[in-house]
C-alpha cells in the first residue's frame, strides 16, 4: 500500500487485517454450507446459485462502491468551476498528504455531514452535504475534509464496504432459500429418505444467514469506532488544527437534534460512513453503534492539540466539568 503523509496507525492496520481475515473465514464456511445444501437437494442447486448471486452483488457493490454511495445520497459530482472553494481545499489537502485527488461531490441535503467512499485512493470520492457547507467555517470544513481523506488514504473505507456487503449476501440467501423451498424448487420432498427435509434445510439456511449477518455486524463495529478516532487524529495532525475539527464535530452533532426526522431517515443508511451519525433525540454523550462518543473524540483532539502546542477548547472543558 502506497504511503501518504497521513500518520500511520498500527492499531487500525491490525483491526483491518483481523476484519478481513474474519470475513475470509466466514466466506469459506458460508460456501461449505451452500455446497452441502446444493448437493443435498440436487437439481440446479438453488442455494448455491443464490449464494453466487449474493457474492456477485457484493462484488458489484465493492467495485462500484463510490458510485453506489453517491447514488444513495443523490449526490452530484461537481467540477472546480462549480465548487471552486471546495475543490481548492481538497487540492491543498491532497498535495499536503501526497495522495491522489478523489472525485468531489455535493449532496443536496440539509443534514450537515460528509463521507468518503471508494475501493482505493485512485478510485474514491469525497462527498459533503449542502447543510455542512452552510454550517461550518472554512477552517472547520478543512478539518472535516482531512478526516475523510484519511479514511481514503488508510483504505479503511474499503474494508467497511466489504464488511457491509456480507449483510447483502445473508439477506439474499435467506430470501432465496425461503422462496425456493416454499415453492418446491429444491427438488427433494420432506418424505425422501436421504438428506435433509425442505423444512430442515430452510432452517439451516436461515441460521447460516443469521450467523453471517451477526459476525459481519460485530466485525464492522469492531473497526468502525476505532477508524473514526484514527481519522480524527491523523486529519488533525495533517492540518495542525485540532481545534477546528473539534469545533466542527460540536456543530454537526448539535445540529442533528434540530434536523427534521424525515431528513435523518433519508440518509440513515450511510451512518457508518458519515463523520457523525445522523441521529436525533439523543444526547451528545450517547455512544452510537458506529461511532465513538463525542467526548472521546474531543478528548483525543485535546491531546493532539497538546502535542502540537496549540490552544484547545471546543466546548470540551465546559462539557466535562
Amino acid at each position: 500500500m502506497a504511503r501518504t503523509r497521513f500518520v500511520h496507525d498500527s492499531g487500525l492496520t491490525a483491526r483491518m487485517t483481523t476484519v478481513m481475515f474474519g470475513l475470509g473465514a466466514l466466506f469459506v464456511a458460508f460456501m461449505v454450507v451452500l455446497i452441502y445444501l446444493a448437493q443435498a437437494f440436487g437439481g440446479p442447486g438453488l442455494a448455491f446459485v443464490v449464494g453466487l448471486a449474493g457474492l456477485g452483488v457484493a462484488w458489484w457493490q465493492w467495485y462500484n462502491s463510490d458510485k453506489v454511495a453517491l447514488r444513495a445520497m443523490r449526490a452530484r459530482v461537481v467540477t472546480s468551476e462549480q465548487a471552486p472553494e471546495l475543490h481548492g481545499m481538497i487540492d491543498r489537502l491532497c498535495t499536503l498528504a501526497d495522495m491522489p485527488k478523489p472525485v468531489v461531490a455535493i449532496s443536496d441535503s440539509d443534514v450537515p455531514n460528509a463521507f468518503a467512499t471508494g475501493r482505493s485512493p485512485e478510485r474514491s470520492a469525497v462527498c459533503v452535504t449542502t447543510g455542512i457547507l452552510q454550517l461550518l467555517t472554512a477552517e472547520e470544513l478543512e478539518g472535516v475534509l482531512a478526516h475523510e481523506l484519511s479514511h481514503v488514504a488508510h483504505r479503511d473505507v474499503l474494508v467497511m464496504t466489504v464488511a457491509s456487503s456480507a449483510g447483502i449476501i445473508a439477506g439474499m440467501v435467506s430470501n432465496g432459500a425461503q422462496y425456493g423451498f416454499l415453492f418446491g424448487m429444491g427438488g427433494r420432498r420432506d418424505n425422501d429418505d436421504d438428506g435433509p427435509s425442505a423444512g430442515v434445510a430452510l432452517i439451516l439456511a436461515l441460521v447460516v444467514s443469521l450467523v453471517v449477518y451477526a459476525v459481519s455486524f460485530l466485525l464492522t463495529r469492531m473497526l468502525s469506532r476505532y477508524r473514526e478516532l484514527c481519522a480524527d487524529r491523523s486529519g488533525a495532525l495533517l492540518t495542525q488544527q485540532p481545534q477546528a475539527l473539534a469545533s466542527a464535530l460540536m456543530k454537526i452533532s448539535g445540529q442533528m437534534n434540530a434536523a427534521p426526522q424525515r431528513d435523518l431517515r433519508e440518509v440513515s443508511a450511510m451512518n457508518a460512513f458519515f463523520i457523525a451519525p445522523a441521529i436525533r433525540g439523543v444526547s451528545l454523550d450517547t455512544l452510537t453503534s458506529t461511532h465513538p462518543s463525542l467526548e472521546q473524540r474531543l478528548e483525543q483532539l485535546s491531546k493532539v492539540a497538546a502535542e502540537l502546542g496549540r490552544p484547545f477548547d471546543g466546548g470540551f472543558q465546559q462539557r466535562t466539568q
